[in-house]
């Protein structure tokens, strides 16, 4: 048996695979985060799997609400304010806002304040070479100040580290000598990388997800084997990748944005599934929707991701934009009378107006309730029982000129329009013709919206994979084992360059090959990547593949045309003319493991899906609209239903609007399209 465990700051959601049969639970996320894992896992009978993947979203939470330990930050003499100046980039919006600030800077909520943030008298060269040797009598003295302050880790981020890293690993030995054994990081072992912002707040990031890992780890893994697991306890990573535990809390960084990942590795795996290699994902639940892109069956993948604005990490990440559209979306009503969805949120305390737990403004839930697409007493599993009266109330308390039939109304078309907009954002980023994507829903709110968007964003069609409320878990079993090192190394990329190239990976291989313990070099796969630029550019493009084999001028040549075809692929231009430079290279260790099987569906001998019932949809035009009801337990492949429907299953809904046509899929999915005029 596998389990796959994503921790929300609300839910935590449980999937088992076992014997093929696929189920899932959902749990309240406790204070302590583990105490909502191992709840989860008891329901599921932990003791027989061999498996406990798991994502967490309790890192991120903690850099969001400043909810963090007291560290320190080590840097060279002169450059202890780098965090505080990031890299001086402003979002669109705030290009013209004086009062703006960088959220982490120091007039905001710094991550580590001024008076933590010390410089030690040391250089290290461009080259490598030794312009100002370490003072260590110096660097003991801000030690001592720091061992003062009761600091509870340190990271440490030398300039020119990444060429050499022996002042860091002095500095390391200083720490543990003068402040005992805390956590301590430093930016060579963690992110080896140019470009030293970058490569500071990774460090920083680091040493506080240690602290709140390292604790938490233990507690998890005691937890499971006291109820009688003993397999394999992996985390996911920001590309939601797996990694064993004991390996993942070394450079927890790297699992930080686990959870929004999970959902593009679940669409990328079921989309081999069904024949769908472009997917456009969408992943709607109570507070934002989180959007990403499959295209050719991989994932869209970056070299680094931002916590918040401008907080870079350098670590790979599955491309996510959040936008704030979900089923707990306020709907208000501006200064200009105009009525908005989003972005912000009734969470989970007080909620929807409709849960009557005290939320008094309508939500996305709310519109959706007195629609009549959502069942008052078959919500979350039939767990909780809605009340359309407080509904009612909270869309007739808004202060709005406008009907209650048109603020209804009116809600729900703008939330989905916030989700059309938000997909067609990336589409245009991207450069695609949503017209040969697919648009995956899911989360609990995504197929109640996106059926609804098919028409404004032009896509091929709209599916709902099977499990829809808790596909991401789904993709913490759709994964492989990998274990990634990275180095940075300015090289020119000619003949002679191939023996210093060959080095750099040898010894990233070497160093990932003494993780894998038991593991046989047949077990092994190694795919090598680097970042290159232009001579004279700023910023390198990523993600150039490298033939396999002893790296040899041949090979040079050949990594150089891979880098000029993959430049023009995503700028359009080749010059070939200027050399290429190398900057940081890649490997990646995968090891296969077992994945999800979906179970399919039997076809229907005879006639047709029967509805359970026939229901109301009302305000979504002039008149109350006759549908029908189905339970998606009762359907079968090759099943077909025309809009008006609505289809239910335990922890989600999915609305057929008027005009679209929906077809059973071999592995449960509802493939939603326009219906033909």
């Amino acid at each position: 048996m596998m389990i796959g465990v994503d921790v929300g700051g609300t839910f935590t959601d449980v999937v088992a695979i076992d014997g093929g049969e696929i189920r899932t639970i959902k749990v309240a996320t406790e204070a302590r985060t583990e105490d909502g894992v191992l709840a989860g896992a008891r329901e599921v009978g932990v003791a027989g799997a061999t498996v406990f993947n798991h994502a967490s979203t309790h890192g991120l939470n903690a850099v969001i609400t400043r909810n963090l330990p007291k560290i320190a930050f080590l840097t060279t003499m002169g450059h202890r304010d780098i965090l505080d100046a990031g890299r001086t980039w402003r979002p669109a919006e705030a290009l013209t806002d004086a009062h703006w600030r960088r959220p982490y800077g120091d007039a905001a909520r710094p991550l580590v304040p001024r008076y933590l943030r010390r410089g030690v008298r040391e250089r290290i060269t461009a080259d490598g070479g030794v312009l100002i040797p370490l003072d260590e009598e110096q660097a003991r003295a801000e030690l001592e100040v720091l061992r003062e302050c009761e600091v509870e880790g340190v990271a440490i981020c030398l300039i020119n580290a990444y060429v050499s890293a022996h002042h860091e690993e002095r500095l390391r030995d200083l720490v543990l000598e003068v402040l005992g054994p805390i956590p301590c990081s430093i930016s060579s072992d963690v992110s080896p990388l140019a470009k030293e912002f970058a490569r500071s707040s990774t460090t920083v990031i680091d040493v506080f997800m240690r602290i709140i890992y390292d604790g938490y780890t233990a507690r998890l893994d005691a937890g499971l084997r006291a109820e009688g697991f003993t397999g394999e306890l992996n985390y996911a990573n920001c590309a939601a990748q797996l990694v064993a535990a004991d390996v993942a809390v070394e450079h927890p960084y790297q699992i930080v944005f686990a959870g929004p990942a999970a959902g593009t590795v679940a669409s990328a795996h079921f989309g081999s599934l069904i024949g769908a290699s472009n997917l456009l994902c969408a992943d709607v639940g109570g507070t934002s929707c989180d959007i990403s892109l499959v295209t050719g069956g991989a994932p869209s993948v970056d070299t680094t991701f931002e916590l918040e604005h401008d907080l870079i990490v350098n670590a790979l990440s599955n491309e996510v934009v959040s936008i704030g559209a979900g089923g707990g979306s306020l709907v208000t009503v501006s200064p200009a009378g105009e009525l908005l969805v989003g972005p912000g949120s009734a969470g989970s305390v007080p909620g929807p107006a409709c849960y009557g737990r005290g939320g008094t403004q309508p939500t996305t839930t709310d519109t959706a309730l007195m629609m009549g697409i959502i069942d008052p007493d078959g919500f979350a599993a039939g767990r909780m029982t809605l009340d359309a009266k407080l509904a009612r109330e909270a869309f007739e308390a808004l202060d709005s000129p406008l009907d209650l039939a048109q603020r209804v109304s009116y809600a729900f078309k703008v939330g989905v329009n916030n989700v059309a907009e938000g997909l067609f954002n990336v589409a245009v980023k991207h450069g695609i013709d949503p017209r040969d994507y697919t648009l995956l829903a899911f989360g609990a709110a995504g197929p109640m919206l996106l059926p609804a968007a098919l028409e404004l964003v032009h896509a091929k069609e709209v599916v709902v994979p099977p499990h829809p409320g808790l596909f991401s878990a789904l993709g913490l079993v759709s994964s492989d084992q990998v274990y990634g090192d990275s180095r940075s190394s300015y090289t020119i990329l000619e003949p002679g360059a191939a023996e210093s190239i060959e080095k750099v990976y040898a010894q990233m291989e070497d160093r990932l090959r003494q993780r894998f313990g038991n593991k046989s070099d047949q077990e092994i796969t190694f795919v090598r990547t680097f970042d290159a630029l232009l001579m004279g550019q700023s910023w390198e493009t990523p993600f150039v593949g490298i033939p396999e084999g002893t790296i040899t001028a041949d090979t040079v040549g050949q990594m150089i045309a891979n880098f000029h075809d993959v430049y023009e692929q995503r700028t359009g231009n080749r010059f070939e003319a200027l050399p290429v430079q190398g900057v940081t290279y890649r490997v990646e260790a995968v090891f296969p493991a077992a994945k999800v099987e979906y179970p399919t569906l039997p076809a229907r001998e005879s006639g047709g899906p029967t509805p359970t019932r026939e229901i109301e949809i009302r305000y979504l035009t002039d008149e109350p609209l006759a549908a029908a009801e189905y339970q998606r337990a009762d359907l079968l492949a090759g099943d077909e239903i025309d809009g008006p429907a609505v289809i239910r299953e335990p922890l989600s809904t999915t609305f057929v609007p008027p005009r679209h046509h929906v077809v059973v899929g071999t592995y449960g999915e509802l493939r939603i399209r326009l219906a033909a005029e």
